[in-house]
């Protein structure tokens, strides 16, 4: 139903707020969940027939972003063109946010089966659900983004019927997919990143080596009563995969002493640290991060910890100190505040034996479905030769490789979607938009 019509500056909104089963799969006529879809439209295109295209968030857990006046670029893009709908994942925003309190409450299996709830299928299921209820059927269009990337390859393999073009950037995952070789790879391109790092600010090595050395050495606080640790502090790493990462982090340990004598940590720097490492807005990027690897049988059993152990390099004496990526560690779970609600329902989840599948190799080879999707070549979260391998194996797909961007060159750069866009129309253009 909607729930709220509005305009900003440029864009048209509509709030949509549906019921959906929180178990599609087992239980669909049990409990439900809401989910909320964001539409948004050009105000002078308003009552306009245009095609849909639906974004799928990177993540996993990650709510659809909201829209301002002229941003994001790809949104400002698309609003030339098409009604674009940001549905927030369920679990996230305002689609009933998963609670750390009440899956505490749980015991450890059944929190995990709820997690479980919340993964790529049922994210589809969801959007399924939408289109058919609000947007009577029609087909559309979907842009995926990351995490983004691995749902619309799902949507391939469960209901290519519902849709007449797909967009994914930096997202081409592995259908055949494995958490212990994802993190093999991506383990070395986080090392590539941080050498990179180091050559743009050779002072940092010094800094950094000096703050993990009082860290160690120092019982120090931060501003919401955490611990920081040396290895919490290498996760600031995560952000090395980013146009912006090397300077988020650079400027952070810049304004790390509060003294010259380096006997102090800066309010400012620990406020920043706590902000940049803490999940209270999406513990479930954390929570659910290695399951979106899994799929049939085997438990992921916290495969980023055991590469993270097998590589002595990582370890946090080393100098230069190295920094992680987007690994996921069992020890986030009690030092991070936000996290510890989630510890055992993460813990029996990550010793979950048996997974739904999420892709179908044969239907996925047989896609008529027009894909467009951007590999960026030196992308510090989803491994190129994987993406390129997934790019063979899905038809009609059209792939453009360039390291001109980071994994975040959707938000960066109009021109990406353009392209894209461009190569699904040299194909034909989209399947034609009706139920």
């Amino acid at each position: 139903m909607i729930v709220s019509t509005y305009t900003i500056p440029g864009i048209r909104i509509t709030d949509h707020l549906i019921d959906v089963p929180l178990d599609w799969f087992g239980d669909r006529y049990g409990p439900t969940i809401q989910l909320f879809a964001r539409e948004v439209v050009d105000p002078t295109r308003a009552d306009a027939d245009l095609p849909l295209l639906v974004f799928l968030q990177g993540g996993p857990g990650g709510k659809s972003p909201r829209p301002t006046n002229g941003g994001p670029s790809w949104l400002a893009e698309a609003l030339k063109t098409h009604r674009v709908i940001l549905p927030d994942q369920r679990g996230t925003g305002r689609s009933t946010p998963v609670d750390g309190a009440a899956l505490a409450a749980r015991t450890p299996d059944a929190a995990a089966d709820y997690l479980a709830c919340f993964r790529a299928d049922s994210i589809v299921a969801d959007f399924e659900h939408l289109r058919k209820t609000v947007y009577g059927g029609r087909r559309w269009e979907t842009l995926g983004q990351s995490y983004g990337g691995f749902l619309t390859l799902t949507y391939l393999s469960v209901a290519p019927e519902a849709l007449s073009a797909c967009y994914v950037t930096g997202g081409l995952a592995s259908i055949t997919p494995s958490a212990d070789e994802v993190y093999q790879r991506t383990y070395p391109r986080v090392a590539a990143k941080t050498a990179r790092y180091y050559q743009r600010y050779p002072d940092d090595r010094a800094t950094i080596g000096a703050l993990a050395d009082f860290i160690d050495a120092n019982e120090v606080i931060l501003p919401d009563g955490d611990r920081l640790s040396v290895r919490r502090l290498q996760t600031l790493g995560i952000d090395f995969g980013m146009a912006p990462g090397f300077e988020n982090v650079h400027w952070m340990i810049d304004e790390a002493f509060a003294s010259p004598a380096r006997d102090r940590l800066s309010a400012t720097f620990l406020a920043q640290v706590m902000q940049a490492t803490s999940y209270d807005a999406n513990p479930l990027f954390m929570v659910l991060q290695e399951s979106i690897y899994a799929s049939g049988d085997g438990a992921t059993n916290w495969a980023a910890q055991r590469a993270y152990d097998s590589m002595p390099e990582f370890a946090t004496t080393c100098r230069p100190l190295q920094f992680t990526g987007e690994m996921m560690f069992p020890w986030m779970l009690e030092e991070i505040r936000s996290l510890r609600p989630f510890r055992a329902g993460a813990e029996a989840l990550a010793r979950r034996e048996h997974y739904s599948v999420l892709y179908d190799p044969q239907r996925l080879a047989a896609n008529d479905v027009p894909v467009a999707a951007v590999i960026y070549h030196d992308d510090m979260y989803v491994d190129a030769g994987l993406s390129l391998d997934t790019a063979a194996a899905v038809g009609n797909l059209d792939h453009w490789i360039t390291n001109e961007f980071e994994h975040d060159g959707i938000r960066q750069c109009g021109a990406v979607f353009k392209t894209l866009l461009r190569k699904v129309a040299e194909k034909g253009g989209p399947i034609k938009n009706t139920p």
